[in-house]
């Protein structure tokens, strides 16, 4: 297509539109005077101006070249490049008629084929002073403008676009007003070159030497970045002093940009300047030190963070908020006290264990091992383990750590547990006990704007532990305190929610850590103290008391080892009987665990290292007839209660901190006014069960024989014995209705026969808990007989066969059952009690020793 094109005209096949460039050549002949004066003239000829006298005129044709961004203004040489056929076909054809090509701009530089109402209407007649074409296809024009033209209407589109127009002639006079125009845009102008280095120095020597403000205010516009709409609408002024106006307001708003960027460029380099200045002063002030061998302290500790900080796989937050504080380190005199503060903050956050873990070891049958080898018995919690073991094999992306929560009596191996589970998984085991943290800071932490700020224990421990995924055991969470200063067990909400762990918030960090990775296991004795939210957030694992055989084989397993080679001992030189240490487990050590069995047993290798050390004779085997001289007289009996059946005195099962234990109740009748005395330190829960058996007793009078008695005439005292220790639960109601009624019956109690229940109105026996611990306190106490709720039947499965085959249990539903288990059909007589003197002689009421036998029912027979 192009060969065609650059060919003479006249040529056949030549697509060349029907032009008339006889018209137009005359009018280009006409010289710059002559037009401005036909210009002067066409204005004067109607007052409307010289622009309606213009378009009368019939103009002249002119192939138009559409440029999308681009403003071409007169006297401007401009090059161009040029992509597409049809404007190039229409450079092409002026060049080769020597014709003025029509320059115009688009309104819409998207429209890639522009129509007539595409473009503005007025545009700059341009010679075309050069062309070349590129190697790829596109094609450079430099043009020069000639004079500005209005078009008047479309002639054609194809093969290119062509118009017909009329020249745009302005009245270029020169006078104060324009000199003063002048003066004020080059004025303008200069401190906008001084300003911005993209203009040249020579465009203002151009500028200065333009004699014509149209001249001048075209050249202007041409060298300033303005926007396409602002060019041509400077384009289309033709009056030289308007246009320089319109200039003069655009070079101002100009300038106030260029200043705005001068000043921040200033601010900005001063600033780079002060670094450097800064840095190289450091530098040589380092350089200096080196060669005198007195290397800044805080300098070098300083280099020493940033490297650390540097190493470390710390977030993205956090690195940022580090590197904020190490600025503001180094920018402190090193005699200030905030420096200490800041350092302080540093370390901790670089210190700190952010990415750093250990690798689980999920092997189940090491683990398996490994606590069996270090604890005796525990079956259930051993399963737990192995469990999470196993779960965290076969899911270990999408398993939760789980938060344990060990409970049980001291001395049952909570902790020790503890070490081993984190031996097992191959994990680092950290430790913070929680006995008596009474302020929330020691949880959260201090703020850094108090005096001595640390973070909070949380955050200790895993800076000592060294890696995100510890097994770290919160010992003695019962014991935690609450006053005005905070509530702990609250602030470990967070702690040990598997929901919100992963972004802990420390008041002393203030920035999140993750502690999801971390293996929380907590140790109680009892839960009533933890609050119900956090025990929520626990899964409960019951620890209970050890039975007389499992003591044995920890004895002999792990307790007597571990105290022999405490000592400096051998096995040959001390020996224990099995009979000395069943001797030790039921008389020297009353207890659930074996923490006091340990303590025996060390004061025992205690003696027996001083022999040894002094060369003198020793014990190699320890007798139950030698306890007596090492351990001095036994501290329990086997059974504290009566051994033959007695009036009033009954034996029941209690649940205490240190496991099971047994108590008895004795209850006394004397002439009164019906009062009711308890003593021995009882809780309110235990009063109310007295008052619940007393209330039973006297609804029930007719069936148990009783119905001679006047309540009013004689007092019941409760007592149950050891009153400096305090008492309560509702498990001692059916042992209290039981001694109460054989008082008032005057029928013995069994004194083989212990039990436990919580007791109604109706008589019926209700359910309790720690059957376990009161089982086997009963065992450890020779009872024969106990009796117990029938809904508590279920919880013998918890319960060791070896105990359960030792008594003979019985389920009790009413208060019928428990009577004819425990008291003997038969009553004693008891002395008649002495009536008080009255004015009216009332005759004496009948106490439960005169109530005859063979009126007692049949249903309280045993």
């Amino acid at each position: 297509m192009t060969s065609h094109i650059t060919q003479a005209p006249g040529f056949p096949g030549q697509p060349i539109g029907r032009l008339r460039p006889l018209t137009l050549l005359n009018l280009l002949a006409r010289g710059a005077r002559t037009r401005k004066g036909e210009a002067r003239r066409l204005r004067n000829r109607e007052p409307g101006g010289g622009l309606r006298a213009l378009e009368t005129l019939e103009g002249n044709e002119y192939p138009v070249l559409a440029l999308p961004d681009t403003v071409v203004f007169p006297n401007i040489v401009t090059p161009l490049f040029i992509g597409r056929d049809r404007p190039v076909r229409a450079v092409e054809m002026a060049e080769a008629l020597e014709t003025p090509l029509l320059v115009v701009a688009q309104r819409n530089a998207e429209v890639a084929t522009p129509d007539l109402a595409d473009l503005y209407n007025v545009g700059t007649a341009a010679e075309i002073g050069r062309l070349l074409r590129m190697p790829d296809g596109s094609t450079t024009v430099l043009v020069q403008g000639i004079e500005r033209v209005r078009i008047l209407d479309l002639i054609d589109t194809e093969p290119y676009l062509r118009v017909r127009g009329i020249p745009l002639y302005e009245d270029e006079r020169h006078d104060m007003a324009s000199e003063a125009l002048m003066r004020a845009v080059l004025a303008l102008f200069e401190k906008i070159v001084e300003l911005n280095a993209n203009i040249p120095e020579d465009a203002y020597v151009a500028a200065m030497n333009e004699k014509e403000p149209g001249s001048l205010a075209d050249l202007l516009s041409h060298i300033l970045d303005l926007e396409l709409p602002k060019r041509q609408e400077l384009l289309e002024t033709l009056d030289a002093n308007t246009r320089l106006q319109r200039l003069s307001i655009l070079l101002g708003q100009e300038l106030d940009v260029l200043e705005l960027e001068d000043r921040i460029h200033s601010k900005v380099q001063e600033e780079v300047d002060k670094s450097q200045r800064e840095y190289y002063l450091r530098e040589q002030m380092r350089a200096i030190q080196t060669e005198l061998g007195e290397a800044d302290e805080s300098q070098r500790e300083l280099a020493e963070i940033k490297e650390k900080l540097a190493a470390s796989s710390m977030p993205n937050e956090v690195k940022a908020k580090a590197e904020k504080e190490i600025a503001r380190l180094a920018a402190m005199p090193p005699m200030s006290p905030e420096t200490t503060v800041a350092r302080n903050y540093v370390d901790w956050l670089v210190d700190l264990p952010w990415t750093q873990a250990t690798e689980d070891n999920l092997d189940i049958a090491r683990a398996s091992q490994i606590l069996d080898k270090n604890h005796y018995g525990l079956p259930k919690i051993k399963e737990r383990i192995l469990e999470h073991i196993a779960v965290r094999k076969l899911a270990l992306d999408k398993m939760r750590s789980p938060i344990l929560c060990f409970v049980g009596p001291p001395g049952t191996g909570k902790t020790s547990l503890g070490k081993s589970i984190a031996e097992a998984l191959g994990r680092k085991f950290v430790r913070q006990s929680l006995g008596g943290v009474r302020d929330e800071a020691e949880i959260r932490g201090h703020r850094r704007t108090y005096v001595g700020a640390l973070p909070g224990r949380i955050i200790q421990t895993m800076h000592t532990a060294g890696t995100i995924n510890p097994l770290f055991m919160l010992d003695e969470i019962d014991k935690l305190g609450q006053d005005f200063r905070g509530d702990p067990s609250s602030a470990l909400l967070e702690v040990l929610d598997p929901e919100q762990n992963h972004e802990f918030s420390d008041h002393y960090l203030e920035v999140p850590y993750d502690l999801s990775k971390v293996m929380f296991i907590t140790t109680a004795n009892i839960l009533d103290p933890v609050p119900p939210a956090l025990r929520d957030r626990l899964e409960v694992i019951d620890f209970p008391g050890y039975v007389e055989e499992e003591k044995l084989t920890i004895a002999r397993q792990f307790l007597i080892p571990r105290q022999l080679e405490a000592h400096g001992l051998k096995a040959s030189q001390m020996q224990f009987t099995s009979a000395a240490l069943k001797m030790m487990i039921r008389e020297y050590t009353y207890e659930a665990g074996v923490r006091n069995l340990e303590r025996a047993i060390a004061n025992i290798c205690r003696k027996v290292a001083r022999r040894v050390a002094e060369e003198k004779p020793s014990l190699h085997r320890i007798t139950p007839a030698a306890l007596n001289k090492l351990l001095g007289p036994p501290q329990f009996t086997e059974w504290l209660a009566n051994e033959s059946d007695e009036v009033g005195v009954a034996t029941g099962l209690a649940w205490t901190e240190a496991g099971g234990d047994v108590m008895q109740v004795e209850v006394s009748v004397m002439n009164g006014k019906g009062g009711l005395t308890l003593t021995g330190q009882l809780g309110e829960v235990m009063q109310e069960s007295a008052q619940a058996a007393l209330t039973y007793a006297r609804a029930h009078a007719q069936e148990l024989g009783l119905d001679q008695l006047d309540f009013d005439k004689f007092d019941l005292h409760i007592h149950l014995p050891e009153g400096a220790i305090p008492k309560d639960g509702p498990s001692a109601g059916v042992t209290m209705a039981t001694a109460l009624i054989s008082a008032l019956t005057g029928r013995p109690v069994r004194h083989d026969v212990a039990m436990t229940g919580e007791i109604t109105l109706r008589g019926r026996v209700l359910p309790i808990g720690g059957v376990k611990e009161k089982l086997m306190a009963a065992h450890r106490m020779r009872v024969k007989t106990v009796v117990m709720p029938k809904r508590n039947e279920k919880d013998l499965l918890d319960v060791p066969r070896d105990i359960q085959r030792g008594l003979r249990l019985v389920m009790a539903e009413r208060m019928d059952d428990v009577l004819a288990q425990a008291l003997l059909p038969s009553a004693i007589a008891m002395p008649k009690p002495r009536p008080k003197r009255s004015r009216a002689r009332k005759q004496p009421a009948i106490l439960p020793a005169e109530a005859p036998a063979e009126g007692i029912p049949a249903v309280a027979a045993g």
